[in-house]
């Protein structure tokens, strides 16, 4: 059997992590500005490629629809209270998705609204009662 020395494994092994890295702060801030650019572009040149074009609906299901919604109520709302109002009505109306929380039987409170547009995934509305 042939015996390797543990420390030129490690040389080896750190020699090939380093040789492939790529440095932290060359990606960050390129980054940031390509992200900039295309958010400035996104909002002035309305002649560039975009699949929304409101009117094509683009969120098609309603678990997609609810995936959107639910982390924005749970930081609002707080995680445990939307969770409480399982299970949700879910409804698409008019490229719309209406969804609301239920409370069990004979439990007095209230439950949140959600409206989402389909066709961009603005959401419209956000309320709870009480």
């Amino acid at each position: 059997m042939h015996n390797t020395n543990p420390l030129i494994l490690l040389a080896l092994l750190t020699f090939a992590l380093t040789a492939c890295a790529q440095p932290n702060n060359e990606s960050t801030v390129p980054g940031k500005l390509n992200a900039e650019q295309a958010l400035k572009s996104a909002l002035t040149d309305t002649a560039q490629h975009n699949v929304i074009d409101n009117k094509t609906v683009i969120i098609k299901d309603s678990l997609t629809a609810i995936n959107i919604v639910e982390p924005i109520l749970f930081s609002i709302y707080g995680k445990e209270n939307i969770i409480q109002e399982r299970p949700y009505e879910v409804y698409f109306i008019d490229d719309y998705w209406v969804i609301s929380g239920t409370l069990p039987k004979n439990y007095v409170g209230g439950t949140f609204l959600t409206i989402l547009d389909a066709r961009n995934g603005c959401i419209i509305k956000i309320t709870h009662g009480k």
